[in-house]
């Protein structure tokens, strides 16, 4: 199956929604690249920006779940080139 690189952005207001959003992160472990957070404690939001190599139906899920989420946003952004069978 075709992987591309992306990533995701996340941005979470609501602090009550981490637990839940490291969960679903956790699930994802395998095609997760790295992840970087940063706390913005002026305007009291975290920013979490998450690495991933995956076929695009699950990069469009994971972000998909995380903006579900109360408080948190999450906008994928894409690689144009699109890479062979990912073998993790």
């Amino acid at each position: 199956m075709e992987t591309r690189v992306a990533v995701i952005s996340i941005i979470i207001t609501k602090d009550d929604s981490v637990d839940r959003l490291n969960d679903i992160l956790h699930t994802y472990r395998q095609q997760i690249i790295g992840r970087m957070g940063i706390p913005y404690r002026v305007k009291g939001i975290n920013i979490i920006c998450v690495v991933i190599d995956a076929p695009p139906d699950i990069i469009s899920s994971l972000s998909g779940k995380l903006g579900q989420l109360p408080g948190v946003s999450a906008k994928a952004t894409y690689s144009s080139a699109i890479e062979g069978t990912c073998e993790k």
